[in-house]
């Protein structure tokens, strides 16, 4: 293997107009490209003349965690084993946060191999974070209703100021400001020492210990005490009734009392935080785990609670997912050539892997997207190295474009097809368009008739049509956009 891909490394650097570009054997291509006009962004493309140069593994990994999004959240709740675990452990969903920060964190490095004015640079990475939670605030805070419920507004007292979005502008905010202010700070070149390039970005990595050590050290002293809550649904038998969840105690890793739920129900309040959580398909509140199902006569108090799984605390874990990743895009600028990438790549990822799983397995820290533990950020960070090692390998070492192109379109638009799909901002525009009553739209005729009469199964039926009428359309409409040269970015 290694030694196909040392043969690969006469590989050039194919130029696309306007869009993707592969990977060459030498990172100076690249860099020769990016040093001419630099922007701190998501995307690891520099523009000049309608030209622009891109690592289409980093589109396609971008791409695929958006079709992940669009699956499970669509199909998540007819197949509920791939949604979000319950609780401890890690599913197909549960991956989808850790990937997007990985990849906005290689892209940082691509975006920042050059600061020409750190004023500007700074400037804009502020202005950028800015707009992500705007956008995040606005599609996750409760404003829009739809697309089955075509109501809209949200009262202040209840907003959602948590989600995807915010935690990821997070992540980019700390993570970008360590790279543009430390830049005058590290040499140009390596050592010969292999932990070399651990020194040299010494500073990304004491900002992740940081980030590591506060949420660590909070999730393990900070005392729990007890609380309450009512619960609010109308139509349902548990409607204004106060329940109280006992805990007084550090430390703890369970649902109802442990720190990161704590820090945000005294930061943001009992009603601003995320009202359906899913432990509410564990086993201490429904018989039918890990589907969902009714509750069970001795179901925990803590069931119904409102609980935020993008909180303030847990983020601050994340931020260590975008550092991992800026690091496998040090390796990418520095390392000349595809095996040294592949070999520093393959083995960090493994090397996290295990950690993940010791820490899991021997019960020391459980793998919990809920809480983002540190076992879940090794793991899933571990996963991210190997799907970017994958593409990187069949795409930018083996020039296999074309049967990832529909990766590539969807990642060069992530935000266009994660605002239109996994925000249903588009299924709410023609749900918009009913007949009759507002149940009856072309969304649902179209998922009634052409899917599941003709399977004759809802499960299956939900499946195809979120395949073939939701992340095929989107992969499409957005190589239709690549073809115009449209892309939307923050």
């Amino acid at each position: 293997m290694e030694n196909e891909i040392a043969a690969a490394e006469e590989h050039r650097v194919q130029v696309r107009e306007p869009g993707v570009v592969g990977m060459g054997k030498e990172v100076e291509d690249i860099k020769d490209e990016q040093e001419k006009e630099e922007e701190p962004a998501e995307a690891p493309a520099e523009t000049k003349a309608g030209k622009t140069k891109r690592l289409a593994s980093l589109d396609a990994f971008r791409g695929l965690t958006i079709v992940l999004m669009i699956l499970v959240d669509d199909a998540g709740g007819t197949y509920e084993r791939i949604d979000h675990s319950p609780w401890n452990g890690c599913t197909l969903a549960d991956f989808v946060m850790p990937f997007f920060l990985f990849i906005v964190g290689v892209a940082i490095a691509l975006a920042l191999k050059r600061i020409p004015n750190i004023f500007d640079s700074v400037r804009k990475i502020v202005f950028r974070t800015i707009k992500l939670l705007f956008w995040g605030i606005l599609l996750q805070g409760g404003y829009s209703h739809a697309p089955d419920d075509l109501s809209y507004g949200v009262d202040m007292k209840r907003i959602r100021w948590c989600g995807i979005l915010q935690r990821i502008a997070l992540a980019y905010l700390v993570v970008s400001l360590i790279e543009a202010l430390t830049k005058k700070f590290r040499p140009q070149e390596l050592g010969s020492n292999p932990f070399a390039i651990f020194h040299t970005y010494r500073w990304q990595w004491l900002g992740g210990f940081v980030a590591f050590s506060i949420y660590m050290a909070t999730t393990f002293t900070l005392y729990v005490p007890d609380w309450s809550y009512v619960y609010h649904n109308p139509g349902d038998e548990n409607n204004g009734k106060t329940f109280m969840v006992k805990c007084g105690v550090r430390g703890h890793l369970g649902p109802g009392c442990n720190a990161v739920g704590h820090v945000d129900r005294e930061v943001w309040g009992l009603n601003h935080l995320y009202s359906q959580p899913v432990w509410i398909r564990s086993k201490a509140c429904t018989l039918s785990s890990p589907n969902g199902g009714p509750l069970r006569a001795d179901a925990a108090d803590w069931c119904l609670a409102p609980f935020e799984p993008e909180g303030l605390l847990s983020s601050i874990s994340a931020i260590v997912s975008a550092t991992i990743g800026i690091h496998y895009g040090h390796v990418l600028i520095h390392f000349k050539v595809h095996s040294e990438r592949l070999k520093h790549w393959t083995i960090m990822a493994f090397g996290l892997i295990f950690c993940g799983l010791i820490l899991h397995f021997t019960n020391a820290i459980p793998l919990n997207k809920q809480l983002y533990s540190f076992s879940y950020v090794c793991f899933t960070a571990g996963a991210a190295g190997i799907v970017l090692s994958a593409f990187y390998i069949l795409i930018d070492v083996y020039g296999l474009r074309i049967p990832f192109l529909f990766l590539e379109w969807i990642g060069m638009n992530a935000m266009l097809v994660f605002v239109l799909g996994a925000a249903a901002v588009l299924p709410a525009f023609v749900n918009g368009w009913y007949y009759e009553h507002p149940g009856n739209t072309l969304v649902s005729w179209i998922q009634n008739h052409v899917f599941i009469d003709v399977w004759n199964s809802q499960r299956l039926g939900t499946l195809l049509y979120v395949i073939f009428a939701e992340i095929v359309f989107y992969g499409v409409l957005a190589g239709f956009c690549h073809k115009l040269g449209f892309y939307w970015k923050l």
